[in-house]
């Protein structure tokens, strides 16, 4: 199966400015280099700490923050290179849900406007068409139609979600990119969120870029694992086999501080020392060195290409020189 989305050594850097003049005086890295493939239909989990540069890989493939250099391939279109026009029609192939479905919702409009509003942009349907849709994308989503005319402060946290993801849907996308679609949520109304996302890849074909920072949530909904380090992708497995067999340190310490629900199995946690160190001034090397507990002499020195140490049809990619 050829792939629906394909990113080449994107990079993310922002300028920090300093000075009376406000010249560049340095770079933050937020994400360097990164590349990976994602077929139509499926699910890529991204993973890793606060601040290491999951969020902003999302918004700089979706073009809402201009890419530093990279690829970023849909359908065989480069986005990043492609002129505001051309643009605007393709962002009816890819959508977003943000992590906070309050702040993202505008709080003067009503379900029915703010489902409405992709369809208004883009000029699809008549006036009739367009309110039918609502309809047909409160339902999907398991609202009532009686809620179009109500405003966002009136739902709970579950229920806009619910709404800012029939908002995704409007358009048809072939992928979109969740963006902690339910960290901001009660426990109890996360795997509701969770199932409907699920149902919304099998019975629509949608490719999900999820990113999360719970491990358990990216296991239920993935079919890949991606895990971010620093602004880097320093593993990439199927979801099972990143699971059951880790073979980067720093995936390895993830998985170690995940709880075990079991009483009678006591997990051996694997604390790293030191604190993440700061995009704007990395290590030199492999960037997770200054942390790793298996760390050789050599990892100080070159950065680490990405190797395949998976079995045949399985590819397993990790950037660790322990298996260069």
């Amino acid at each position: 199966m050829s792939a629906l989305l394909e990113v080449r050594d994107l990079r993310k850097h922002f300028p920090v400015r300093g000075g009376l003049l406000r010249r560049v005086v340095a770079q933050v890295k937020a994400v360097d280099g990164v590349s990976f493939t994602l077929e139509a239909g499926r699910t890529l989990g991204l993973v890793g700490e606060s601040g290491c540069g999951k969020s902003t890989l999302g918004r700089a493939i979706l073009r809402l923050q201009r890419p530093t250099g990279g690829q970023v391939l849909l359908e065989g279109r480069d986005l990043a290179t492609l002129p505001p026009a051309e643009l605007i029609a393709m962002r009816r192939e890819m959508q977003i849900i943000f992590q906070d479905p309050f702040a993202s919702l505008s709080p003067r409009r009503t379900v029915a406007q703010i489902i409405r509003e992709p369809l208004d942009v883009h000029g699809i349907g008549t006036p009739e068409e367009r309110a039918r849709r609502v309809l047909e994308l409160l339902d999907v989503v398991g609202m009532r139609a009686a809620v179009q005319d109500r405003y966002p402060h009136e739902f709970s946290g579950g229920q806009r979600q619910r709404i800012g993801i029939a908002r995704a849907l409007a358009l048809n996308p072939k992928l979109i990119v969740a963006d902690e679609p339910v960290s901001a949520l009660d426990v109890s109304v996360r795997s509701q969120v969770l199932n409907l996302i699920a149902k919304l890849q099998r019975e629509r074909g949608i490719a999900f870029l999820f990113i999360s920072h719970d491990l358990s949530v990216v296991r239920h909904v993935s079919d890949q694992v991606g895990v971010m380090y620093l602004g880097k992708l320093v593993e990439l497995a199927p979801t099972h086999e990143l699971f059951t067999n880790p073979r980067h340190p720093y995936t390895e310490a993830l998985l170690s501080a995940v709880p075990v629900p079991d009483p009678r199995r006591k997990a051996k946690r694997i604390v790293l020392a030191g604190d993440v160190p700061s995009p704007m001034n990395p290590p030199p090397g492999c960037p997770f060195h200054t942390r790793c507990p298996k760390a050789l002499p050599y990892c100080s020195q070159a950065v680490p290409q990405p190797v395949d140490v998976g079995s045949p049809g399985r590819p397993h990619s990790v950037a660790c020189h322990l298996y260069t």
